[in-house]
């Protein structure tokens, strides 16, 4: 069994994009990422001060815009409309979830598509699923080069996915299908899951159960990514397998924390560079 380490993996990458920021900024561009940050959500608040530490140690300028619960839906709108005008920011998140009263599809909507480096708009969802060049959801791209640099090839497995939020799931089964591999996806209205988990040779998993996964579910030699996070009484934080179990029967499995989710913030950064060349490119076009 080997544990897929992306605490490692994500460090490597900071290092290359220190480089490259450096590089771009030898040429009077530093790329510049705006967080909006609605409430006070504990979680939320946190990773959002994870992401501003992460850009800095990369050279990405970050500024964050919190705000109150109670802020109305257009002044939200009228803060996005504000960074997307402005030329020194080249990527705009919105950190979730948003407060009851406030769409969030129309927010999302509202980012300038070559800012959306949270890989959300429905410009970029359609390119993906077509396989195009886009920017996709951190999370799912992190699960994908997480798989990469262990020289796990996708292409023709049985994979599946449980879970398909918006922002893992199904951007995940896109890049999943894109790379060759036989996808089947699970939500909270499939019968019988390990049905299909038990002849996975890769099972992706994040709805936020603990132990969701269990020993029977996975076949010998199985590869488990694991993307689910959740914060136990003890304190303690699990993912949504059950891992003690479950990983000697894996070829490869996610360790969590540790896993996937710093691949997330480390693929969040690569988006918000990617997104400062194409401002580079539009200045050499002028």
């Amino acid at each position: 069994m080997t544990l897929l380490d992306g605490k490692s993996l994500s460090a490597m990458i900071e290092e290359d994009l220190h480089k490259q920021i450096s590089s771009l900024a030898a040429q009077g561009i530093t790329p510049g990422l705006a967080v909006i940050l609605v409430g006070d959500n504990p979680a939320s608040c946190a990773y959002v001060q994870m992401k501003a530490k992460a850009c800095k140690r990369v050279g990405i300028y970050s500024v964050t815009h919190e705000m109150p619960n109670t802020i109305t839906q257009e002044e939200l709108l009228s803060t996005i409309a504000m960074l997307n005008q402005n030329p020194n920011i080249d990527g705009i998140l919105v950190q979730l979830p948003l407060p009851t009263h406030i769409q969030s599809a129309k927010v999302l909507e509202a980012i300038h598509p070559q800012k959306d480096v949270d890989g959300f708009h429905p410009f970029n969802i359609g390119r993906l699923s077509v396989n195009l060049d886009t920017f996709v959801p951190a999370t799912p791209l992190g699960v994908m080069n997480l798989l990469k640099h262990y020289h796990i090839d996708v292409s023709g497995k049985d994979v599946v996915i449980v879970g398909m939020s918006n922002i893992v799931g199904k951007p995940l089964c896109a890049l999943m299908l894109n790379a060759g591999a036989s996808v089947s996806c699970c939500h909270i209205l499939t019968r019988d899951v390990s049905a299909y988990t038990k002849n996975a040779d890769i099972v992706c998993v994040g709805v936020g159960k603990p132990n969701l996964i269990t020993q029977d579910m996975i076949k010998q030699g199985a590869i488990v990514i694991d993307i689910g996070i959740n914060r136990l009484e003890s304190g303690a934080l699990v993912g949504d397998v059950d891992f003690s179990n479950v990983a000697p029967k894996c070829s490869f499995i996610t360790p969590v924390p540790g896993g996937v989710g710093p691949m997330t913030i480390a693929t969040l950064l690569q988006n918000t560079y990617k997104a400062a060349l194409y401002r580079l490119e539009q200045r050499t076009k002028i």
